[in-house]
């Protein structure tokens, strides 16, 4: 198994899309990139830690690729806004994928650039930061497959 990590906003929409995906495992929501000592949600939420949301995901490489994921992850949020997804704003849900490993940092960084030159987003720059995995913290079990949970249709918007 390999794990991928991802930010793209509130992750409780991140999470959903990454679970349809066949041959991932496992996801869990939870944070990642901070400077300070982790202490609770809240202070995540409001953007006083310097973590962001994200969800990491544990696949099976052999039926699902890296590529693949990140495709996924573009789709379902707007690289182009800096520190910000529709109504969620703050560092804590900038875009950004967190690689674990030298060949997850290169394929991110030609995905990034290929997206860029596609034409898709105009003229608008990408913003999302390819950046070295750090400790990953779980987020509160209340977030875990948090849309699941409670019945209600995916927070983010496929583009």
């Amino acid at each position: 198994m390999a794990i991928a990590t991802f930010g793209a906003g509130c992750f409780w929409g991140v999470e959903y899309f990454f679970n349809q995906i066949s041959g991932v495992k496992q996801t869990r929501c939870g944070y990642m990139g901070g400077n300070d000592a982790l202490k609770s949600y809240q202070e995540v939420k409001a953007g006083e830690t310097g973590h962001a949301e994200v969800v990491q995901v544990e696949y099976d490489e052999t039926r699902v690729s890296f590529d693949a994921l990140l495709d996924i992850f573009w789709q379902n949020h707007n690289p182009t806004t800096l520190n910000r997804q529709g109504d969620d704003i703050g560092n804590q849900y900038r875009s950004a994928v967190f690689f674990h490993n030298e060949q997850q940092q290169l394929i991110a960084e030609h995905a990034k650039l290929h997206l860029a030159n596609s034409g898709k987003w105009g003229e608008k720059q990408i913003v999302t930061e390819i950046v070295p995995a750090l400790v990953f913290n779980c987020a509160e079990e209340y977030h875990q497959n948090y849309l699941l949970k409670n019945n209600l249709p995916s927070c983010h918007i496929s583009f």
